[in-house]
């Protein structure tokens, strides 16, 4: 079994933008596990545990996916609910583009037998995960909320092996289809 989610890449110059918010980040009280800067993404589908036999069939499924490149903005920094945040994320701007390959992929799946997600696709890129809250975390958001992260052309999506470690996970690519 290896643990398996299907990701839209971004550009290294908002990957190294992030890493700067990162760095303010760091500065409050709240207790945060960061993002590998070279592992930040938006991803499209989270698969799970998949047995290694059945891989072909997903990625045979996922080539069939037809769609234009397309741009995305990586916004505003922030979490994902300000009453109990568990994840600080960019909130990504995709002209509705990225829900639409996430419908493409779901489609694509359900023959496999993957379940349909239930909550609607948001695309974002998250950039720390919230073990412990504190206010202050709160005070360093709205400083960075006046900062931009740049824009890139997403040109396709990769399947990536992501294997958890104490030190974080580590993700291998698959499969990179390009469209």
């Amino acid at each position: 079994m290896v643990r398996v989610f299907i990701a839209l890449e971004l550009s290294d110059e908002i990957k190294n933008q992030l890493a700067s918010a990162q760095q303010s980040l760091r500065r409050c009280r709240a207790r945060l596990t960061f993002v590998d800067p070279k592992n930040i993404h938006i991803t499209a589908k989270f698969l799970g545990e998949v047995d290694e036999k059945h891989l072909p069939q997903v990625v045979e499924a996922l080539k069939k996916i037809t769609f234009n490149p397309f741009p995305v903005t990586a916004g505003m920094v922030t979490v994902n609910n300000p009453r109990r945040p568990h994840t600080v994320w960019c909130s990504v701007d995709d002209a509705g583009e990225g829900e639409k390959v996430f419908t493409l992929i779901e489609d694509a799946l359900a023959p496999l037998g993957f379940s349909r997600e239930t909550r609607r696709f948001t695309p974002h890129a998250t950039v720390a995960r919230v073990k412990s809250p504190d206010p202050s975390l709160f005070s360093v958001l709205k400083d960075l909320s006046r900062t931009g992260y740049g824009s890139c052309t997403v040109h396709g999506m990769v399947l990536k092996k992501s294997t958890l470690l104490p030190q974080g996970p580590v993700y291998e690519d698959l499969e990179v289809m390009n469209w």
